[in-house]
């Protein structure tokens, strides 16, 4: 059953002409990271390997392709968690970093903290020499129309989240056991400056334990947050459930006492995986024993060896 990855390149609704290029992007990611457990990596290498492949693609709100605030401009948060551990570390807020979930990572290898956020991230960047880009590089065409149009003043702003809450995430199991995730966003679609969601947040964005399992989250984030929605699944999980049904009471306790839609990729340890959601898409890959799943609609399940990619 070992090793395994499964990704998530957000939940919420995907415009046909997006919906490709997220596909292929998650499917992409997810092999990357996948050939990382097999030449023996640490599941932490390959859930960032993820993270940071979708960071770089302009077709998930993460790192080049985040949105924008009410200001517009770029803020955005990222998580890692290390199952063995309960190591963690988390970005919010941060500008100009191409990747935060690299951040993220440091911030868990090099500090004593859990957490940093905006100008002290950005600071904690410099010192461990990661190189600062330009907000204009990280900024695409398409944010800053969506961007535009929120800015009407009778713009439907529920209407203008769903077209892309791309917040992108990774659980994987190596080898040995170990579980690892990691989850990078850049929030909501002209969110108030200095807003920060469920992502950076251990137990909503993310959590992984070696004794229960990993998950990342997708979704509306204030509502992830009310639930603490990673720490619910693994609860569940704790309590004996699978990894699919765990995934599936966690979202419909979200739906129906807060009214939330989202989506979870979940591994256990032993290698059983699952990728859910509530929303109306997810696009979503995994890698296991040689091959590729995928999917991006609800119930939408392809497979293809890994020998038949080109």
């Amino acid at each position: 059953m070992l090793p395994v990855v499964v990704v998530h390149g957000g939940a919420g609704h995907i415009p046909k002409e997006r919906a490709e290029n997220s596909t292929s992007g998650v499917c992409s990611a997810v092999r990357s990271a996948y050939l990382v457990l097999q030449e023996g990596g640490s599941s932490m290498d390959a859930v960032v390997e993820a993270v940071v492949q979708m960071e770089n693609s302009p077709y998930f709100n993460a790192g080049c392709g985040s949105v924008l605030n009410v200001k517009g401009e770029v803020e955005m948060d990222a998580i890692v968690m290390d199952g063995k551990t309960l190591g963690s570390g988390a970005v919010s807020a941060v500008r100009n970093i191409a990747n935060p979930v690299q951040l993220a990572r440091l911030v868990m290898e090099k500090t004593s903290h859990a957490c940093l956020t905006a100008e002290g991230a950005s600071k904690f960047a410099r010192s461990v020499g990661v190189p600062e880009v330009s907000q204009e590089s990280l900024i695409t065409e398409y944010s800053r129309m969506r961007w535009k149009k929120n800015l009407v003043p009778d713009a439907n702003p529920v209407e203008c989240q769903m077209g892309k809450m791309g917040t992108v995430g990774a659980v994987a199991v190596n080898k040995e056991g170990n579980v690892a995730c990691a989850t990078s966003t850049g929030g909501m679609l002209n969110k108030m400056e200095g807003r920060v969601g469920d992502t950076p947040c251990i137990g909503s964005g993310g959590y992984a334990d070696n004794q229960s399992g990993a998950v990342s989250t997708t979704g509306h984030g204030e509502t992830i947050m009310k639930v603490t929605l990673a720490r619910l699944i693994l609860f569940h999980m704790e309590q004996g459930q699978s990894a699919e049904a765990a995934s599936d009471l966690g979202l419909a306790y979200m739906k129906s006492r807060v009214g939330g839609l989202g989506g979870v990729v979940t591994v256990d340890p032993q290698g059983n995986w699952a990728a859910r959601f509530s929303s109306r898409q997810m696009s979503w890959a995994a890698a296991q024993n040689d091959t590729l799943h995928y999917g991006l609609y609800t119930g939408e399940h392809f497979r293809r060896s890994f020998s038949e990619q080109h």
